[in-house]
């Protein structure tokens, strides 16, 4: 039995062939799997093993579901967020899970399954506006201070350092008040637990892009940029802005489940959103706290628990990210991988 000598040629004769269009083809096809292969979720989903996988994919099954719920909400839920009742009348107060009310009724007689459907829409427009925002600044911040340093750098550093200093729900009260003057609007809610929550996170973000950006212009390639005779906005937005920010997915997904958190807080403290408005997990909680003496458990127990498995899920794709990007837990791996595979060839 004879070897190939050369160890790249491939057994597909289309690509061997010389002059064909087949071996173009089959490059493409490779660059596009390795892109597709290097997101963030795929790369974690391609590396983890084991009880890391389990939890990676639990975290991801978690939040499909929410943005499931908060896409296709009409479509989903049987009533308005805010509709008491149809044309054969009103829905009833507290009614028990059951018949039309899978999830039962609230004291206001609300269908407690369709609020909690319309719920996860305000959930997710916190989390894309307040997070998006603070990365945006954040990222911004962080490459002009680790870059240019000096007096702006130390100035931004003192302003972080204070401003990362106030508790995150204070802050959203206060902004709660500024922002919608005590009216629980649907935008003034989401607003004010954005913007609070966007000041608060912008100092992780500064951080985390200022040491990375720290240590990359002492890099040989931006060295070697500089002598070219870049300019600093080449340079920060060519060649340091995508090795600073590799970390981002994984801040990002930690801090969601603190958003949803802070919107809750929000909502439970009376400060959430009016359910004219739109549907908000907090606020129903909040309503529901008389409830629950009374032996009426469905109005508390399904918002919270769709407040509990949101976080759960962000958090579980957080941390497993997280222990991925660990380099050795990346080499034993492989490693196992290895001992795998000898161990078949053996056998």
């Amino acid at each position: 039995m004879s070897t190939p000598e050369n160890p790249h040629s491939t057994d597909s004769p289309a690509e061997a062939a010389p002059g064909s269009g087949a071996p173009a083809l089959a490059f493409d096809d490779r660059a596009k799997k390795s892109w597709f292969s290097r997101l963030p979720i795929i790369s974690h989903l391609r590396q983890s093993v084991g009880l890391q996988r389990g939890m990676l994919i639990t975290g991801l099954v978690l939040c499909a579901i929410v943005l499931i719920c908060a896409i296709f909400a009409p479509l989903i839920a049987p009533y308005g967020f805010n509709q008491l009742g149809t044309s054969e009348g009103n829905f009833g107060s507290k009614l028990p899970p059951g018949g039309t009310h899978i999830w039962g009724t609230t004291v206001g007689g609300y269908d407690v399954f369709s609020r909690v459907v319309w719920g996860a829409q305000t959930a997710v427009a916190v989390i894309v506006v307040a997070v998006v925002m603070s990365i945006f600044a954040g990222v911004i911040l962080g490459l002009i201070s680790g870059y240019l340093g000096g007096w702006l750098d130390r100035i931004l550093v003192v302003i972080a350092d204070a401003v990362y200093a106030f508790p995150t729900l204070l802050l959203a009260l206060v902004m709660s008040i500024a922002i919608s003057g005590g009216q629980s609007s649907a935008w003034g809610g989401i607003a004010a637990a954005a913007f609070s929550i966007t000041v608060v996170f912008i100092p992780q973000y500064f951080r985390v892009v200022r040491a990375e950006t720290l240590r990359l212009k002492a890099e040989p390639f931006v060295e070697s940029a500089i002598v070219l005779g870049a300019s600093k906005a080449r340079i920060i937005s060519k060649h340091i802005f995508r090795n600073a920010t590799r970390t981002l997915p994984l801040i990002f997904t930690l801090n969601s489940s603190e958003a949803i958190l802070t919107l809750a807080g929000l909502g439970f403290l009376g400060f959430g959103i009016e359910p004219t408005s739109a549907s908000e997990w907090g606020y129903d909680l909040n309503k529901a706290l008389p409830d629950v003496t009374s032996g009426v458990w469905w109005t508390s127990v399904f918002p919270g628990l769709a407040i509990v498995l949101t976080v759960l899920g962000i958090t579980l794709v957080g941390e497993s990210m997280n222990d991925l990007n660990d380099p050795r837990l990346r080499v034993r791996r492989k490693a196992k991988t290895k001992n795998a595979t000898s161990a078949e060839v053996k056998a």
